[in-house]
């Protein structure tokens, strides 16, 4: 025996015929549930704030860079074959070039809006890589990598960094005299790698430098690898936001146990949609009015030429700054020469980037909290990591005007060997200068948040008492934004446990431990936070018993 279950829609139970659209839908939802799972889903409640859009600039440019990527796919030869330009371009007629350039002039003058398609692309991926990192500090001071999104940072990182040799490999394919010279500025380092360098060099090039396939290769990890490993983790980034959703900063009614927000459908995608086009268009019209990467003013690579002012792309400029402020030391071991002017930056250049991709998990190992956190931290409230974050984009930034002495010394009438020395030392000064400034800043901001609390906010009227006195009359603050000054959580510093046990024994402590205790303090210690406000202290100035 069989039993036989049907489903009726409105219209059919009224005797009409459902309209085609709801008859498809109908049938969908009978073989894979997508009422239950809209149901279920299309009203999750997302919180709202004007950071959350960083992330959406990184999608957005993202989707334009694919879009437009499969676009420049149907015109781009990656060939690196010679052949004789007879394009409109007079300035290049009759010269050799490889099929990779030449089809790169064929899409700037020849192909109906190629030239706007190619400079959206770059743009869209500055503009993604520079979200990436915006997007990155705001999760980092807000302590939004805290669990349970560890994993989500890590993602959040491997996407930059996967980003940066994407956005190489991709301003390497016009084979052009500045694309050439930064391929060639890369195999130097390759060479630089002690035993193997030269092997590794030969294997990807396909034989001397420039060989004839690096173009061919670097168009296959361009198009095929590197994007698909990028949009696999974009997928799983965006589950696992939708899955814990964004941090919400402090407010009445927000806890670690609810959401305060808008629900996903029809309002959060409404602004999203719309957000996208205007992401799109700002692209569109920055790609319009300025020009990037012309390579028509540059000619086809040659290896016996290099152009003037060549310079990576931003995200590059901290790698070529290592490079170019190191001395130019060697050794000979065992018959080999190890060129230290160019190993040492290699070792330094990924170790900066593991630092702030390994600071969730040091952090949580420092303060011993392994709780789950849905509140978003002010980074004033949490000075030591904010310090810290400031320390290494400062670290970021002095190497990035290393990666371009050459045009700040021509643009500024500076001294070469000046701004390289002024490099070598900052990069040591600069990032201890930065974290005491920016510690000190965020406790002086403590400070006056927990004045705030305590009298309210100058109003800028001045009266004066009955004996004589002027005083500044202070408002007092709203019960929400009383809420959102204190609403942080305060921790006491760890201490090392007694020296002997309860039975006299001696304990042993590990080193670790020891580290772990004394870098606790650096982040909870008595100078590294200010005491919030108390309720009797507010009750006291709320009473009168001091000048209000």
């Amino acid at each position: 025996m069989s039993t036989v279950t049907t489903s009726t829609s409105a219209a059919d139970a009224a005797g009409k015929k459902a309209p085609a659209g709801e008859r498809v839908a109908d049938w969908a939802d009978g073989r894979l549930g997508i009422y239950s799972l809209a149901k279920a889903n299309m009203r999750k409640i997302f919180p709202d704030h004007w950071s959350f859009m960083l992330g959406e600039i990184c999608l957005y440019s993202f989707l334009i860079i694919i879009l437009t990527g499969v676009y420049l796919t149907m015109f781009f030869h990656p060939s690196m074959n010679e052949v004789e330009y007879v394009g409109p371009y007079v300035p290049l007629q009759g010269q050799l070039m490889s099929e990779a350039f030449n089809s790169t002039m064929h899409i700037s003058f020849e192909v109906r809006g190629g030239l706007l398609i190619r400079q959206i692309h770059h743009w869209a991926a500055l503009i993604f890589l520079a979200g990436m990192f915006v997007h990155m500090m705001r999760v980092f001071f807000t302590g939004a990598f805290r669990k349970p999104r560890e994993i989500n940072w890590l993602f959040g990182f491997l996407l930059f960094f996967l980003g940066m040799f994407t956005g190489f490999t991709g301003y390497s394919l016009p084979d052009d005299l500045l694309s050439g010279t930064g391929v060639r500025f890369m195999q130097g380092a390759i060479l630089s790698v002690p035993v193997v360098g030269t092997y590794l060099s030969m294997f990807l090039f396909g034989g001397e430098f420039p060989g004839g396939d690096f173009v061919a290769r670097f168009y296959s990890a361009h198009v095929l690898l590197l994007p698909g490993i990028m949009l696999g983790l974009v997928v799983a980034h965006l589950i696992l936001v939708f899955f814990h959703k964004h941090t919400q900063f402090a407010g009445p009614g927000r806890t670690n146990n609810n959401v305060v927000g808008m629900p996903l459908l029809p309002v959060y995608m409404a602004k999203a949609g719309g957000f996208f086009f205007l992401v799109f268009g700002v692209i569109a019209v920055i790609s319009a009015i300025a020009s990037i990467n012309p390579i028509w003013a540059l000619g086809p690579y040659r290896p016996d030429q290099v152009s003037t002012g060549a310079q990576p792309d931003w995200y590059m400029g901290f790698a070529e700054g290592l490079i170019r402020v190191m001395p130019g030391w060697e050794i000979n071991l065992w018959g080999h020469t190890l060129v230290l002017g160019v190993m040492i930056p290699l070792a330094i250049f990924p170790a900066v980037l593991a630092a702030i991709a390994v600071y969730p998990f040091i952090e949580s190992w420092i303060t011993g909290d392994k709780r789950e956190h849905h509140i978003a931290q002010r980074p004033r409230n949490a000075p030591t990591r904010t310090a810290f974050g400031v320390a290494w984009i400062t670290a970021y930034m002095i190497m990035l005007v290393g990666g371009g002495n050459d045009l700040w010394a021509t643009h500024f009438h500076l001294s070469l060997n000046s701004i390289t020395w002024f490099v070598r030392i900052f990069f040591f000064v600069g990032p201890v200068i930065a974290f005491i400034a920016t510690k000190r800043i965020c406790l002086g901001l403590q400070r006056r948040d927990k004045d705030k609390v305590l009298h309210g906010r100058e109003s800028g009227i001045i009266k004066r008492l009955p004996h004589g006195e002027f005083v500044e009359v202070h408002e007092p603050l709203s019960q929400g934004e009383l809420h959102r000054l204190t609403a942080h959580e305060q921790y006491d510093a760890a201490e090392l446990p007694p020296a002997v046990d309860e039975n006299g024994v001696e304990r042993k402590i590990g080193r670790m431990e020891k580290l772990r205790v004394k870098l606790n303090k650096g982040y909870y210690g008595d100078d590294s936070q200010v005491a919030k406000p108390t309720v009797e202290e507010y009750k006291e100035i709320q009473s009168g018993h001091g000048h209000h």
